[in-house]
């Protein structure tokens, strides 16, 4: 993805801002900056405006509870507490779910150093909290070339020490073992590298998408100007695809088409695949690319549902609001590999403070938790609702102090941090590349369907590829839209060519009923 994002996906390259801040709010793929008031002060992003201009629906009561109906598991933390704040139809996720058993999910990182920062852990735990809960798949891309690609646009075509594609490829395997030791269970867990990766029906489906974006398209949603480079252009209908089940035939039990071991069965992409719904857990700066996505999902060859997305805000870095953790300052984040020393300097000299200017005061009227950077890692990491409860109203009373919060705040990440560190050390290269083998994915999705897929349903099918209607594109109350509709008659006429064709294909020979019929498997 194409942000060093905090909170959210998938798919999520460094955020390398602009060096001069806009005045006014600018967030995209490539910029996460809150505007600037005219005393220079940065602003705390503005999420509610973003709703706004983004046009996506806020996440509410109602979607908590609704989760806790259809799962019988409580809310996330990061829901409970919104920051993961808004979303595209994520009731249709959940109706799927409950309906017909299961989904595709998928997150992704963009490899900007050999460590992760604190920031980045918070999409990966939330994703495997969703995963573990509804038992599906999931894929989860290190975009190594899109960041080669913007460091170089970024530093005007210059390749600099430390930034050429090996180096990207090395921070991506990296990246993967952090990922790994956030615990994600391996059956049921695709993670992949684009340059080692890329290749049979991901790159037809990146070829048919490439096509349906033109440059003014890419221009007005990421920013790009006449000096970006093409490749970056161009990447976006990778990371757009990579939220398509039919990208990784493997996945779900069917043949793919790649050296050197060419499938004569794979040499179409498989119909019944692309009827799988995705659910998408990102930061908010991501959207921009699945808004092109969904746009698009209908104007495909087989025609996909509209991809749903569940958005998040960032963990803002330890500077304050208006920015995010970013791996290009190490006094902005706190990284993964961070000792407790380190990590209690970090938090001690750098983490802006809500509290007053003087202890009398903070005693008098007390501190703005709000703002406070120890309070918001706290809202993120620490799982007690009751005690972040009362941290906050002693702050605000003044009964409690910077340093107090500080310290509680320390003390969290240290276990946190620690915690992860012991993990990370068992991930040796034989279990990264057990989550990169392109193999069928085990994941059992819901047992209690109301609406179970026929028996008579193929294997891929059977794990959630289903009609139009079934995947959740339905528009409110059940009714398709007119694009949806068009889009199922479109399918259906195709399946009747189909059917047509084989029909009057010659029968076989009687020893080749075998081969005839693993010919016909998943189409």
């Amino acid at each position: 993805m194409a942000s060093e994002q905090a909170v959210g996906a998938p798919p999520a390259a460094e955020e390398l801002q602009d060096k001069k801040k806009p005045a006014v709010q600018q967030i995209d793929p490539y910029n996460v900056a809150g505007e600037v008031d005219e005393h220079g002060q940065i602003k705390a992003i503005d999420y509610d405006r973003l709703i706004q201009d983004f046009g996506v629906q806020p996440l509410t009561d109602a979607h908590l509870a609704r989760f806790e109906q259809v799962t019988g598991k409580p809310a996330h933390r990061l829901m409970r507490r919104r920051l993961f704040f808004s979303h595209r139809d994520f009731d249709r996720i959940l109706d799927t779910y409950e309906q017909y058993g299961t989904f595709m999910l998928y997150t992704g990182r963009g490899p900007s150093s050999g460590s992760m920062h604190l920031g980045h852990t918070v999409p990966f735990l939330f994703t495997k909290e969703l995963q573990d809960i509804f038992d599906v798949p999931l894929v989860i891309m290190l975009t190594d070339d899109e960041k080669y690609l913007y460091t170089r646009s970024k530093n005007d075509g210059v390749q600099k020490k430390g930034a050429a594609v090996e180096d990207f490829l090395q921070f991506a395997h990296d990246n993967i073992k952090d990922i790994i030791a956030l615990g994600f269970d391996p059956k049921k867990t695709f993670i992949y590298t684009d340059y080692e990766y890329l290749g049979g029906h991901f790159y037809w489906n990146t070829s048919e998408f490439e096509s349906l974006v033109t440059l003014n398209q890419a221009q007005g949603a990421f920013g790009f100007g006449g000096s970006t480079n093409i490749g970056l252009i161009a990447y976006g209908a990778k990371q757009c695809v990579a939220a398509f089940p039919s990208s990784y035939p493997d996945l779900f039990g069917y043949p793919d088409y790649r050296a050197p071991d060419y499938n004569s069965q794979a040499k179409r992409r498989h119909a019944t695949l692309s009827k799988i719904p995705t659910l998408i857990p990102c930061a908010i700066d991501q959207e921009p690319y699945f808004r092109i996505l969904r746009d698009r999902c209908d104007r495909m060859t087989d025609p996909h549902p509209k991809t749903c997305l569940i958005l998040s805000k960032f963990l803002t870095a330890l500077q304050g609001p208006g920015g995010k953790m970013s791996a290009s300052d190490a006094n902005s984040a706190i990284f993964m590999s961070d000792t407790p020393s380190q990590i209690k300097n970090k938090i001690n000299r750098h983490a802006f403070s809500g509290g007053r200017e003087s202890l009398e005061e903070h005693r008098r009227l007390g501190g703005n938790p709000d703002v406070d950077v120890a309070y918001t890692y706290l809202s993120y990491f620490l799982e007690d609702d009751a005690e972040l409860e009362s941290l906050g109203a002693k702050y605000k009373s003044g009964e409690m102090l910077t340093g107090e919060m500080k310290s509680r705040c320390i003390a969290e990440l240290q276990k946190f941090v620690g915690g992860f560190q012991e993990r990370r050390a068992q991930v040796t290269d034989e279990v990264m590349r057990e989550y990169m083998r392109p193999r069928r994915l085990e994941y059992a999705g819901n047992p209690t369907p109301t609406r179970p897929a026929a028996p008579a349903q193929e294997a891929g099918a059977s794990n959630g590829a289903l009609d139009g209607e079934k995947t959740g594109t339905a528009g409110k109350e059940g009714r398709l839209t007119k694009g949806e509709r068009k889009a199922l008659k479109v399918a259906a006429k195709k399946e009747e060519k189909k059917e047509e064709k084989l029909a009057v294909r010659p029968k076989p020979a009687a020893g080749d009923e075998k081969a005839a019929a693993e010919d016909s498997k998943g189409e």
